[in-house]
């Protein structure tokens, strides 16, 4: 623990003395809340809905900083600290591939849940934003597609052979996942070859369910959604540690 404990302090300094996961994971979730806010407000969604714009896009919202932490940054730090034989060093020490990624998605997780905060507190307040289902649910939703988005950064840095790969595989990742699996664009008002092409990826699961939980929808609608999030982090997490490089 007290390994872990120290690791997390060092790494947590580093990362913000940087300002790209301030920047991405913080302030440009916000900007996009307060443009939907202030564009939108309370209207519709879209034509016949019953809920308000953001009442429908919260949950989406929500999961930018998850992916920029999860899907870009912890990928690019692992494999920048291989490339710089940072790993090789941690190699001959007590320190095991686990916690290493452990350590950095614990990081990208702090940088999440003060992103939601901050999202509800903004909606909360200058919005009228109401949480209509629980937040309990919201919150294991939350968490279990954080764990599902980290778990594909940890495979992408642990077992990519050196940063231009894992930069490369990580904008493949990220960028589509940002824009067409709901996170910024409404799902719901994409043409429907868009939305089958969305359906593909994994963070629009995600969107799905944290949509459902933030509105209060059955969770039976989005069972098909929990399964993909749980096996996406099972198959993710153990071919990161088995595959894991150390340089």
């Amino acid at each position: 623990m007290r390994t872990f404990s120290t690791m997390l302090k060092n790494e947590l300094k580093l990362s913000l003395r940087g300002m790209d996961m301030f920047i991405f994971a913080i302030c440009m979730p916000l900007v996009v809340l307060i443009i939907l806010g202030v564009i939108y407000g309370t209207k519709p969604a879209f034509n016949g809905a019953q809920y308000s714009f953001l009442e429908q896009s919260f949950g989406a919202l929500t999961t930018i900083a998850i992916c920029a932490g999860g899907v870009m940054g912890l990928p690019l730090v692992v494999s920048d600290y291989r490339s710089r034989k940072i790993l090789k060093r941690f190699k001959v020490t007590p320190v095991s591939p686990a916690m290493i990624l452990v350590v950095q998605a614990a990081i990208y997780t702090l940088y999440s849940i003060v992103s939601l905060l901050l999202l509800y507190a903004v909606a909360a307040t200058f919005f009228d934003f109401q949480l209509l289902g629980s937040p309990f649910v919201f919150l294991g939703g939350y968490l279990l597609v954080m764990l599902s988005m980290f778990s594909i950064g940890m495979m992408v840095g642990g077992i990519s052979p050196n940063t231009k790969i894992a930069s490369a595989v990580a904008s493949i990742l990220y960028f589509p996942m940002l824009i067409f699996s709901g996170a910024t664009l409404p799902y719901e008002i994409m043409p429907n070859t868009l939305q089958k092409i969305a359906d593909v990826l994994p963070l629009t699961q995600g969107i799905k369910l944290l949509k459902a939980a933030s509105l209060g929808l059955s969770i039976d609608d989005v069972i098909i959604s929990i399964i993909i999030m749980i096996a996406l982090a099972v198959i993710c997490i153990a071919v990161s540690l088995k595959f894991f490089k150390w340089e």
